[in-house]
């Protein structure tokens, strides 16, 4: 096939989702995706929530000062967004946030079924994470937050919603970017390419958005701390910002 000025395509442009796609729940890979999708953001959360908590606990007086620093959580998210994307796109497409798979779904990259059965999944390895740190960080977990999303001192909600907002577009620009067809045929020889980039934009969002909202990006990241943590204040930023 050739395109409007005669050169030929080197890519194939894919097919729109079915609307619905009841027939997928006949399939294995359908729930073999979903597992993906849920064991992907149980290690992120508790990867990163431990990362946060930990900060918190080092920079304490009363423990020394010290830990990571922003920069340190930062990188503890956008790298484990890489590692878990590489890990989980050839299974699932490597999702991990209900805004992601809400975005393909409106693109028509994957059906109704497929993202209510992945933002589900993803809520629920996000519980199961934090619950995990709950569980290894007992005598921290409460004391330093519980790891949840909330409002800095000195920012108003519509500033917190606003962070968020511009901070979820450029992760979900960033995804359909590398998912593009053409882009993915173009670099198809180096696999990394993809999650690498959009780990990195998960990191440069976190460095500028931790000290307004803690970052969440993610309604996945933001749902499990609550739900585990369950204070008034946590459910009532993640409601006005998240």
């Amino acid at each position: 096939m050739e395109n409007h000025v005669g050169v030929a395509k080197d890519y194939r442009d894919p097919l729109p989702a079915p609307l619905i796609g009841l027939m997928e729940l006949t399939k294995w890979s359908f729930y073999r995706a979903v597992i993906a999708e849920f064991i992907a953001t149980l290690l992120f959360l508790y990867i990163t929530v431990l990362t946060v908590i930990g900060y918190k606990s080092q920079n304490d007086t009363h423990c020394g000062g010290g830990g990571v620093g922003i920069l340190g959580i930062a990188w503890a998210f956008g790298g484990m967004i890489f590692v878990l994307v590489y890990c989980t796109a050839g299974i699932s497409g490597g999702h991990i946030n209900p805004a992601v798979t809400f975005g393909l779904f409106l693109a028509r990259q994957v059906s109704m079924i497929k993202a209510i059965m992945y933002m589900v999944a993803q809520c629920l390895g996000a519980i199961c994470g934090v619950a995990l740190v709950k569980a290894v960080q007992k005598s921290h977990y409460k004391k330093y937050g519980g790891g949840v999303n909330e409002l800095s001192d000195g920012y108003s909600t519509g500033g917190g919603l606003a962070a968020e907002i511009i901070g979820t577009f450029v992760l979900v620009y960033t995804v359909f970017s590398a998912i593009y067809a053409k882009r993915k045929a173009r670099d198809s020889h180096v696999p990394v390419l993809a999650p690498l980039s959009i780990g990195f934009a998960v990191f440069m969002v976190h460095l500028a958005t931790i000290p307004i909202t803690g970052t969440s990006i993610n309604p996945a990241r933001s749902f499990g701390p609550a739900v585990i943590y369950n204070q008034k204040k946590a459910w009532d930023d993640q409601v006005n910002i998240a």
